[in-house]
């Protein structure tokens, strides 16, 4: 997503270098231009270069990458808390990236927790929406410490139309049993 800042600098960039190639008895900086096309265009194809090959490496062989979005209730579907596509993952190994719900009972040592699609759902907006948690058990002998990083997770997901109560929260349709993490 940020990449489009770099983007947005080779373009402002190479339309100074323009604008001031053609009136350099006016204007100053065709050389600061030139600079700024060309930073931005290294970040530009770095930054592209490294996304691709996270994207292309970080799902461990045999899972499937899920978002959070698949999990979303479907518009089509209003009288169902979750879409049926969703269900369809039920007993799926799937790959998921999230936070943990700062409602765990210890900061280490940690087996079960709920992870969250981003802090805001949890931390600045209060409650989240169901279908924004999936409730995860580590299998042993994983183990982590709450932080605020990012959670790369991977197993075998549970999907029930019922909610499934958590304490302090009002419930989760999805759960995941991970024997990877990262």
């Amino acid at each position: 997503k940020l990449l489009v800042l770099p983007a947005l600098g080779v373009l402002l960039g190479a339309y100074s270098w323009i604008r001031i190639g053609r009136r350099q008895d006016e204007f100053v900086g065709l050389n600061l231009a030139r600079l700024g096309v060309i930073i931005c265009g290294l970040v530009l194809a770095v930054g592209s270069t490294y996304t691709a090959y996270v994207l292309a490496t970080e799902v461990p062989e045999g899972y499937e990458r899920l978002s959070f979005e698949k999990l979303q209730p479907d518009e089509d579907h209003p009288q169902m808390p979750i879409p049926p596509e969703a269900l369809e993952l039920d007993g799926k190994r799937v790959f998921v990236k999230g936070y943990v719900h700062p409602g765990v009972d210890r900061r280490t040592g940690i087996k079960q927790f709920v992870l969250v699609p981003d802090m805001k759902t949890c931390c600045f907006g209060g409650q989240p929406a169901l279908t924004d948690m999936i409730e995860v058990t580590l299998k042993d002998p994983h183990r982590i410490k709450y932080s605020y990083a990012r959670r790369k997770l991977a197993g075998v997901l549970r999907v029930s139309p019922y909610k499934k109560q958590v304490n302090g929260l009002d419930g989760v349709y999805y759960q995941l049993e991970a024997d990877y993490v990262r």
